[in-house]
């Protein structure tokens, strides 16, 4: 039977068929704008990481089924997200996908996929080999929807973070040239710390934000720039809990402030991709873990070496910004952490997931989060001892005045003095080393004439090493300097330094390499710039 014509050859009237055709013409408007307002599609975030229980007992359980699980999730349609959003970037590492969106006021959010392809990191002739094919399996280490219960937690423990959102990006023709590689994915849709957020509690309401970059290039520059480092410190602990062990530098943003002439930093914590990782519970990756052990698996426990693993990515910028913070700062912050993260703060937190994943994760989540909750003060107390073996001082590219005084236990308090505008003495940090917690002791004034005073009676148990830098740098020795001991080590690069003899005192000469003691050469050498 041939079908029916659209219009009748006798009076081109419409025919009921064609009638259809119209309505869906007239109608299609309506049903684009209830699609866009309300729908929402149910999907997984990656059913292919379920896998055969042989592969399992090798290469692990980790949250397979978690990927693999449904879950509804409400459709994103940037053109009416805040009013509408610009896509402006595409970014990202090699495993995740990225894309920028800027809103009318200027402000930045980023979309992040949240199936990840580290093996798009490979040489290209292996992107389709087995190796590829593990890592890309790997994935599954990763808890798909981790960071969403990261807000509440951090909220309650007083440490800033992002909101993000589990979205499923619509076929939205405002994506423009980025439709094609970003509509219909699943991402995680958040604030990105960057420029003014006055209005935004959770990041501190800072009317900048600087990078990690910048905000170390400013501090070592001039003492006006200083960093919250308690606060940073119940972040560094804060992340422990989560076994979160990727918080190298890149990690973190710095919420910009003014006071009483100085400009203080305080941490915003973003990227929680590792958080909650589980890795260990495969023969072959528990093996790996020996060689890696900053693959720090999310268990009850978070005491001994555990703690070592999850500072490795990050220790140099412990090192650098809690160095003089004490061992009782160290306990209040853990203390501080337990009273705040409730059992009921935890519970509540993980309501935050689709009920699917509450019943997949949640039992396992309040458990293992309660138990490393108590852990918290043992793993302080791991952590200051792990900063204080070898620590590194460095000054500023302005003048800097460091005091040595020697206690008679072997001790050294360290006081760090600037000069500010109005050139007055300002004491900036200071702190006693003891022995029985720090081997060696390196002090580094950095850019400008810099200054090294030696008091005190003692004996000298603590390794010392004293850098100048550029410029004249002077050794004042007191009247009242008497130690015993091991010599202090003093390095002279030869550039017209003021360094009297002494005997308790050896002067090495030293030839540093191009700009390997000024500001930015001392944040390049330690990897922090």
């Amino acid at each position: 039977m041939a079908p029916s014509t659209t219009y009748s050859n006798s009076n081109s009237r419409l025919r009921p068929a064609s009638w259809w055709f119209l309505l869906l013409f007239l109608i299609q408007p309506v049903l684009a704008f209830s699609q866009r307002s309300d729908s929402s599609v149910t999907v997984s975030a990656g059913e292919h990481y379920l896998r055969s229980s042989f592969h399992r007992f090798w290469w692990g359980r980790h949250y397979r089924q978690v990927w693999a699980e449904p879950v509804e999730v409400p459709l994103l349609w940037i053109s009416q997200f805040k009013g509408g959003v610009t896509p402006v970037k595409e970014g990202g590492s090699f495993q995740t996908k990225n894309l920028r969106l800027v809103d009318a006021a200027g402000r930045e959010y980023v979309l992040r996929s949240i199936d990840k392809d580290p093996s798009k990191a490979l040489p290209k002739g292996l992107q389709k080999s087995f190796v590829a094919s593990l890592m890309r399996d790997q994935t599954s280490v990763i808890h798909p929807y981790g960071a969403f219960i990261v807000p509440a937690l951090a909220s309650a423990a007083g440490v800033y973070h992002t909101n993000p959102q589990l979205v499923y990006l619509a076929d939205d023709p405002a994506l423009g040239e980025f439709r094609k590689d970003f509509a219909h994915m699943l991402m995680l849709l958040e604030e990105r710390p960057d420029g003014n957020w006055d209005q935004l509690e959770s990041f501190g309401t800072p009317q900048d934000i600087f990078s990690s970059k910048k905000a170390f290039g400013k501090m070592v520059s001039s003492p006006l720039y200083q960093v919250d480092t308690k606060r940073y410190l119940l972040s560094r602990l804060f992340d422990m809990w989560l076994s979160d062990w990727s918080r190298r530098e890149d990690q973190w943003r710095w919420a910009v402030a003014e006071n009483k002439g100085q400009t203080h930093f305080s941490p915003i914590p973003r990227d929680r991709d590792h958080a909650f990782f589980k890795f260990n519970d495969g023969v072959l990756t528990k093996l790996v873990s020996v060689f890696k052990p900053n693959y720090q698996s999310f268990d009850k426990t978070i005491v001994g070496q555990n703690v070592k693993g999850l500072i490795r990515s990050s220790y140099q910028m412990d090192a650098y910004l809690l160095a003089y913070l004490t061992e009782e700062d160290f306990r209040q912050a853990a203390l501080e952490l337990q009273q705040k993260l409730t059992d009921q703060v935890i519970d509540q937190a993980l309501q935050t997931w689709p009920p699917q994943i509450r019943e997949l994760s949640e039992k396992e989540f309040s458990a293992k989060l309660k138990s490393r909750r108590n852990d918290l003060a043992e793993a302080a107390a791991t952590f200051y001892q792990l900063l204080n073996k070898e620590v590194l001082l460095p000054g500023t590219d302005a003048e800097d005045r460091f005091v040595l005084e020697f206690q008679a236990d072997g001790s050294v308090l360290v006081q760090h003095w600037s000069f500010e505008k109005d050139m007055q003495r300002n004491l900036l940090h200071e702190k006693f080393f003891s022995p029985a917690q720090t081997k060696s002791l390196s002090i580094y004034g950095l850019g400008e004439e810099d200054t090294f005073v030696l008091k005190g009676k003692g004996k000298t148990k603590i390794k010392l090493h004293l850098y100048g830098g550029e410029e004249t740098d002077r050794l004042q020795v007191e009247e009242t300097f008497q130690v015993s001991g091991s010599k202090i080590h003093l390095y002279d690069e030869e550039d017209g330094n003021e360094y009297p003899k002494h005997k308790k005192i050896k002067k090495k000469d030293y030839k540093p390499a191009a700009e390997e003691f000024n500001g930015a050469g001392w944040l390049l050498r330690h990897r922090l710039h």
